[in-house]
């Protein structure tokens, strides 16, 4: 197979899959990973494809909506780090509510099954999860997004306007000072306002790659967050942005 070949089927396979890992591409098309690593930078510099920690998404933009299993294959050893820390937050007793997200579900695996908490989502997937042993979990009901599997619309939104949460572990697609946290479905933003606006504690669980990017809706202001965890260490110049709005930033957790 000609260079330019094997790098249109890279393409093809990585935005037919919504991600590959180099491994896998590796595999399926026989060439050493090497090979592959240096296929996916030259990609990456030519605007067709984004490389993630250990593989490869299709491009995206602010109007864009990357899916579940695009998530699902990034940067999981920093998700991971993440939910270590974030978990600390739990205490006996709280009803903690879970956002739909690769990050959050991380979270959820390590929360412990012992049923201290009573655990609530708009996802199907992280309820299963968290439905393990002793813990009971309450979905808000609604409409299921194919893309994100997340559920939404005036069913999960009427179970939001209803309850109230001690703790919230909370996703973004991108955050910056000016345009605080954003995602790109209206119907996912106003699930997340909710989501903020009923929880007495914000836990923004979020890698340093969601840091200066904006998508299409505003779902809440960095003023909201309490917490930010994050994988990457901040430079300076972010961290004091993101402190002057009141939030407490632990950072460098991956390392």
């Amino acid at each position: 197979m000609l260079p330019a070949e094997r790098k249109r089927r890279i393409v093809e396979l990585v935005s037919d899959s919504d991600g590959r890992s180099v491994e896998s591409l590796s595999e399926h098309l026989g060439y050493s990973k090497a090979t592959i690593r240096r296929d996916l930078r030259e990609l990456e510099d030519r605007g067709l494809i984004e490389r993630s920690h250990g593989g490869a998404v299709p491009v995206t933009s602010v109007g864009r909506e990357q899916t579940y299993g695009q998530k699902e294959v990034q940067n999981l050893e920093g998700k991971r780090a993440i939910a270590d820390r974030a978990v600390e937050e739990l205490a006996e007793g709280q009803v903690v509510f879970f956002d739909a997200g690769t990050t959050t579900m991380e979270v959820a695996r390590k929360v412990p099954k012992d049923g201290t908490i009573l655990g609530v989502t708009n996802s199907p997937r992280l309820a299963i999860e968290l439905n393990e042993e002793d813990n009971e979990v309450k979905l808000t009901g609604g409409t299921l997004r194919r893309r994100t599997k997340a559920l939404v619309g005036p069913t999960a939104e009427s179970f939001m306007e209803r309850t109230n949460f001690d703790l919230l572990f909370l996703g973004t697609n991108g955050f910056d000072v000016e345009s605080g946290l954003t995602t790109p479905n209206e119907d996912e933003a106003r699930m997340k306002e909710l989501m903020v606006e009923k929880a007495a504690k914000v836990v923004l669980v979020a890698d340093l790659s969601k840091l200066g990017r904006r998508s299409f809706v505003q779902f809440a202001s960095l003023e909201e967050i309490d917490l930010f965890i994050t994988d990457g260490t901040l430079d300076a110049d972010s961290r004091e942005e993101i402190e002057s709005a009141g939030v407490t930033v632990v950072d460098g957790v991956a390392r």
